[in-house]
């Protein structure tokens, strides 16, 4: 270091912290609106893996959507996490993306393209767009019996595009958490088609057991949980007015009812 002044080092770290700022601030500029959008065509992403080789995932079929029974249909293990370009603070939970694993990604990959359900949160993304796949996901995109293969690889070059999401025979059910009392309603919604992100509730409570027509905004709590607190005691029949992302909106009329308990999932006849 003969010859280089404190000053001159001082200012190449300063140089050199200033690049990686920058680099790190460039890989975090994605475009949401990309992975939101139905036209977005085929995106590049990296493909990672958690969880029980032909699992759903966390141990708990949960995730921090707050969706329950992921490894159950629906949802049937095909689900994933997401960073933040497709979790949008859960504003994309529920979302359905398709994705593939072409065979110069690896030989093990089929091309063909498999329907995943964003039901959790990337913490530590490797990637602009980043899927941490279930096992079971990750093991689908690739050639039949070489699901194990695939898996072995830990981390893959993908490809993934926005599709509606189907779930036959589903309608739009809504899990009331444990610890809910007549102060604190807190709700997800799930298994909506179409669009599949809920991102605004509504309530509509009742009094002596007539609706009162005004509708109470719910605030999102985390993930895909909606959450009410009130003064008044909330007492049944409750009815649920949900929004998505493309604003399509439907009305679940009484679907809490009175006797309501946490716990609990209540199914409505509305579906998107």
């Amino acid at each position: 270091m003969a010859g280089v002044t404190t000053n001159a080092v001082a200012v190449a770290i300063v140089a050199l912290l200033s690049v990686l700022v920058t680099s790190v601030r460039s890989a975090e500029n994605y475009d949401t609106s990309l992975a939101k959008s139905y036209s977005s065509g085929w995106l590049a992403a990296k493909a990672t893996w958690y969880g029980p080789p032909t699992g759903a995932g966390p141990e708990d079929n949960g995730g921090a959507c707050g969706f329950k029974n992921a490894n159950k249909y629906p949802f049937s293990s095909m689900t994933s996490c997401g960073n933040e370009p497709l979790f949008q603070d859960g504003a994309g939970c529920g979302s359905c993306y398709q994705i593939r694993c072409l065979k110069n990604n690896n030989p093990a990959c089929s091309g063909e393209p498999r329907t995943v359900v964003i039901t959790d949160m990337n913490y530590y993304p490797v990637a602009r767009y980043h899927f941490d796949l279930s096992g079971t996901a990750f093991g689908a995109m690739a050639f039949g019996g070489q699901n194990d293969q695939l898996r072995h690889a830990g981390i893959i070059d993908m490809q993934f595009r926005r599709v509606p999401c189907n779930f036959p025979g589903m309608k739009v059910t809504f899990f009331v958490l444990p610890g809910a009392n007549p102060n604190y309603l807190p709700v997800v919604p799930a298994y909506a088609n179409g669009d599949g992100a809920v991102v605004k509730m509504d309530v509509m409570r009742s009094r002596n057991g007539r609706p009162t027509g005004t509708w109470e905004s719910m605030y999102r709590s985390w993930g895909t949980v909606f959450r009410l607190d009130s003064r008044e005691p909330l007492q049944g029949p409750l009815s649920l007015r949900i929004t998505s992302d493309t604003g399509k909106s439907r009305v679940a009329n009484n679907i809490i009812p009175y006797g309501w308990a946490g716990g609990r999932s209540y199914w409505s006849d509305v579906q998107f």
